[in-house]
Parts: structure tokens; C-alpha cells; sequence
């Protein structure tokens, strides 16, 4: 009885206020209940939190959806709100922020390493590229810089997961 109004609840969020410009974009102020509900019925999906505004973000859904991912991006008044819920370490902390599964992705983190840690499921809260590192996913450009996708746990400890 439980899961069929899960599946209405999670319908129902997902058709929130479609955003024109981008068809695959839910625009909403979803709660963190909500949030999590529509993770666990999706747990492959990347849930991603964004400010309207951001075109990198923007530019990184692309680049997940583009390599395969389903995507369901929210516009949100509060990204910082959602990274403390999400335990994401203030000094990895980047544009927006993504869960998919258990997993938090923080930054422009490439679809190579999410496909990675899902396929891998190592014992890490997830993954962060701090900052906006240009040539990073989202941040193509006219320079590359060398950047670190780093995993990091509950308790915020960190590491290199990967170099690029």
C-alpha cells in the first residue's frame, strides 16, 4: 500500500512546474522528505539541486545526460541548505549538488567517476569536485586545468578518487 503513493508522490513532484527551456528539468522547492522519496523509487536517476541562474550546472546536466544518466534537475533557492543535508564537507563544496542512490556528487564530477563509484560501491558518502575547476565537466572553455575528484564519508574525511 505504501509504495503506490510513493509512485504518486514521486509523479506528482516530477511534474511540478516544467521548466521551457529545458524539457527535462523539473523546476520546484522540493523538501528534503521529498527528496529522498524520489531518490530511493529513482536510485539511478541523479537528483540534481541547482540555482536557476547557473549556466555551469546547467552546462553539467548536459554532460550527464549526454553520457546516459537520467537527470531530474530542480531549480532551488538554497543549494548551501541542501549540501548540509546532504553532509557535504563546506571545503568541497562547489555550484550544486547531486544524489543519486546513496550517493552525494558534489561539483562538476564526471559521468566516468559516477559511473565508476555506482558500478564499484565503494563505503564513501560520495564525490566532490570542489570549486569550478575550468575544463571540468560544465566549465569547458579555452583553458584546462589539472583538477581531483575527491570521495569523502560521513564524517568528512577526504581523498583523491581521481585525477584529471
Amino acid at each position: 500500500m505504501r509504495l503506490p503513493l510513493l509512485l504518486l508522490v514521486v509523479l506528482s513532484l516530477g511534474a511540478c512546474g516544467r521548466s521551457p527551456e529545458r524539457t527535462n528539468s523539473a523546476s520546484s522547492s522540493m523538501d528534503s522528505s521529498g527528496a529522498r522519496a524520489m531518490a530511493a523509487v529513482t536510485s539511478d536517476t541523479l537528483v540534481v539541486y541547482k540555482s536557476p541562474t547557473c549556466r555551469c550546472c546547467a552546462n553539467w546536466v548536459d554532460h550527464m545526460r549526454e553520457a546516459g544518466f537520467t537527470v531530474l534537475a530542480h531549480d532551488v533557492a538554497d543549494v548551501d541548505l541542501i549540501k548540509r543535508q546532504r553532509g557535504v564537507p563546506s571545503s568541497l563544496s562547489s555550484c550544486h549538488t547531486a544524489v543519486v542512490g546513496k550517493y552525494v556528487i558534489e561539483g562538476h564530477v564526471p559521468a566516468e567517476d559516477v559511473r565508476r563509484l555506482l558500478r564499484d560501491r565503494p563505503a564513501v558518502a560520495g564525490l566532490a569536485v570542489p570549486g569550478m575547476p575550468m575544463g571540468s565537466p560544465g566549465m569547458e572553455g579555452v583553458t584546462r586545468d589539472r583538477y581531483d575528484v575527491l570521495s569523502f564519508d560521513s564524517a568528512g574525511r577526504s581523498a583523491t578518487y581521481s585525477s584529471h
